[in-house]
C-alpha cells in the first residue's frame, strides 16, 4: 500500500476548493485539469498491487461560495467579445422607410429609426433608392449597433459604403469610396424559347444577357434568328465590394452558337502600363478596350444596330398609313417600341447638334457623327444632354417617351447622310471591322489561347448537365 499518495490527492483537492474562491476565473480550467490529475493518480494507485485489500475511503465535503457576478467582473471587458450578435441582409427598396427598413432588417429600436429619419447623409444616400445592399448587426435585444450599405452608382471601379454605427453618445455616419475587386463566373445555357428565358434559367444576370445581345448583334439576329437548342457559354464578371457582389460587370469572353454556326467573342484591352497601374487604385479598371473574335477582328462597328439596348422595331422604313395624318406615306426612320424612360444611347460617337422641342418630334436630339452622317433622336420624355456637348458610343442621351405626334411611347430613329435618309439598319450592316494593332498581338494571342480553354471548359459543362 502506498498511503502517501491519497493523502496527496486528498490535499490536491482541497486546495483546488480553496483556489476555486480565490480565482473564480480559472475555475473551469483548473477543474478539469485537477480531475484528470486524479484520474490518473487513481489508474497509478490501482494498479501498484492488485493483489492488496480495497483502500478505506473517505468523503471530504465542504461548501464554496460562488458568486457569477464576481465572474463577469473579473472577465472585465471579455463579456463584450462573449456577447451573441445577431446579422441580417437585405436590399433598399424606393418606398423604404426608416421603420420599414429596419423592421424587415428585423431591428426594433426607436432610437436608430429616429437617427435614420434626421441624419443627412442617410436620406441623401440610402432612403429612396433601390436595390442597395445593406447589412444590420443587433444585439441581443435587437438593438441596432451597426448598419452598412453598400451600392456602385459609377462605372469606374468603386463603390460607395454608407456605415451607421452606434457610439457611446448616440449614433453616427459616414460615408466612404472604396476600390472594387472583379472575380470571374463562367456560366453555359440552351436557347429553349428566349435569350433571357435561358440565362433567367442559368442564373445569369439580365445585364449579361443584354451584353450577350450586343456583343453579337452584327452575326445574330436576337429578334427572330434564335432556334431551340442554340446554346452559349460566357464567362463575366461580378464586382464586390468588402467580398460581398454588388452587381455583374463586364462579358470577358462568350461563345455563341446560332444555327450550328459558332460565333466567338473575347474583351481585349491594351496591356496597362506600370505608371497608370500605380496610379489606380482599384483593382478592376474600366479602361477602354473592346471585343473581338479570336483570330484579332474587332467587333466594334462604327454604329450601334440599335439606340436601345433590347427592344422591338414596330415600324420600319418604309411606306406607311401614319396614324395621326391618316394617309400614307414614307417613314424615314425606324420606331423602337419601349416604355416610357427606358434609356435611349447614342449609336456612335459626336457632337449634340440640337437638344429641345422640334415639331412633331416632340423631344428630340440630333447628333452629328461626321460632316455627312447624323442621326435623329424623336419623342423623348427626358433629354440627357447639351448643345455643343460630346458624346460617346452607347452613352445615354435621354428616356423614351411620346411627345409630339405620337400615339404612344416610342423611339422615332433616323439616320441621315448629307441630309438624305437612309435605313438605319442598312448602315449599321456596312460596319467594316479592323483587326488588332501589330504591336499587341502576342499578348492578344496568349489571351485568346486562355479563352479556348474555358469555352472547352464551358462546352464539358454543358455536356455534363445534359447527360
Amino acid at each position: 500500500m502506498k498511503p502517501g499518495l491519497l493523502e496527496t490527492a486528498n490535499v490536491l483537492m482541497a486546495d483546488a476548493a480553496a483556489a476555486l474562491q480565490r480565482h473564480p476565473k480559472r475555475a473551469v480550467s483548473a477543474m478539469a485539469a485537477l480531475l484528470m490529475c486524479a484520474t490518473g493518480l487513481s489508474y497509478a494507485v490501482a494498479n501498484l498491487d492488485q493483489d492488496s485489500p480495497p483502500i478505506a475511503q473517505r468523503q471530504i465535503t465542504q461548501s464554496v461560495a460562488y458568486n457569477p457576478r464576481d465572474t463577469s467582473e473579473s472577465l472585465g471587458n471579455d463579456t463584450q467579445a462573449l456577447a451573441m450578435r445577431l446579422y441580417r441582409s437585405d436590399q433598399t427598396r424606393t418606398n423604404d422607410t426608416a421603420d420599414s427598413l429596419l423592421k424587415r432588417l428585423g431591428i426594433f429600436d426607436a432610437s436608430a429609426a429616429a437617427f435614420l429619419r434626421s441624419d443627412a447623409t442617410v436620406n441623401q444616400n440610402l432612403m429612396g433608392r433601390a436595390g442597395r445592399n445593406v447589412t444590420a448587426e443587433a444585439g441581443e435585444n435587437n438593438a441596432l449597433l451597426k448598419l452598412t450599405a453598400r451600392w456602385s452608382p459609377e462605372d469606374d471601379g468603386m463603390f460607395k459604403r454608407l456605415v451607421v454605427e452606434r457610439t457611446g453618445s448616440g449614433f453616427a455616419s459616414h460615408l466612404e469610396t472604396l476600390p472594387m475587386h472583379a472575380s470571374s463566373h463562367l456560366a453555359s445555357a440552351t436557347i429553349n424559347s428566349s435569350l433571357f428565358a435561358a440565362t433567367d434559367e442559368a442564373r445569369i444576370p439580365d445585364s449579361v444577357a443584354i451584353q450577350l445581345a450586343e456583343i453579337f448583334s452584327g452575326d445574330i439576329d436576337f429578334r427572330h434568328a434564335l432556334r431551340k437548342g442554340d446554346r452559349f457559354s460566357v464567362s463575366y464578371e461580378t464586382l464586390e465590394g468588402d467580398g460581398e457582389p454588388l452587381r455583374a460587370g463586364r462579358v470577358l469572353s462568350a461563345e455563341f452558337v446560332n444555327a450550328g454556326k459558332s460565333h466567338e467573342a473575347m474583351w481585349f484591352q491594351e496591356p496597362v502600363t506600370a505608371g497608370a497601374a500605380a496610379a489606380s487604385t482599384a483593382s478592376h479598371t474600366l479602361t477602354k478596350g473592346g471585343y473581338y473574335t479570336l483570330a484579332g477582328n474587332s467587333l466594334h462597328r462604327a454604329y450601334l444596330k440599335s439606340p436601345l439596348e433590347f427592344s422591338r422595331i414596330t415600324s420600319g422604313f418604309e411606306l406607311r398609313f401614319h396614324p395621326i395624318l391618316k394617309l400614307w406615306r414614307a417613314h424615314l426612320g425606324i420606331d423602337y417600341g419601349a416604355a416610357t424612360g427606358t434609356p435611349v444611347r447614342t449609336v456612335a460617337d459626336g457632337v449634340v447638334e440640337f437638344a429641345g422641342v422640334q415639331n412633331g418630334f416632340g423631344n428630340v436630339i440630333i447628333i452629328r457623327h461626321s460632316t455627312a452622317n447624323e442621326t435623329v433622336y424623336a419623342h423623348l420624355s427626358k433629354i440627357n444632354v447639351q448643345v455643343g456637348q460630346h458624346v460617346t458610343q452607347g452613352q445615354n442621351i435621354g428616356l423614351v417617351g411620346a411627345t409630339g405626334w405620337a400615339t404612344g411611347p416610342h423611339l422615332h430613329f433616323e439616320f441621315r447622310i448629307n441630309g438624305v435618309h437612309h435605313d438605319p439598319l442598312t448602315v449599321a450592316n456596312l460596319n467594316e471591322s479592323t483587326p488588332i494593332a501589330p504591336a499587341y498581338r502576342a499578348a492578344f494571342d496568349a489571351a485568346a489561347a486562355q479563352v479556348r480553354a474555358q469555352f472547352a471548359a464551358g462546352a464539358q459543362m454543358q455536356l455534363g448537365s445534359i447527360e
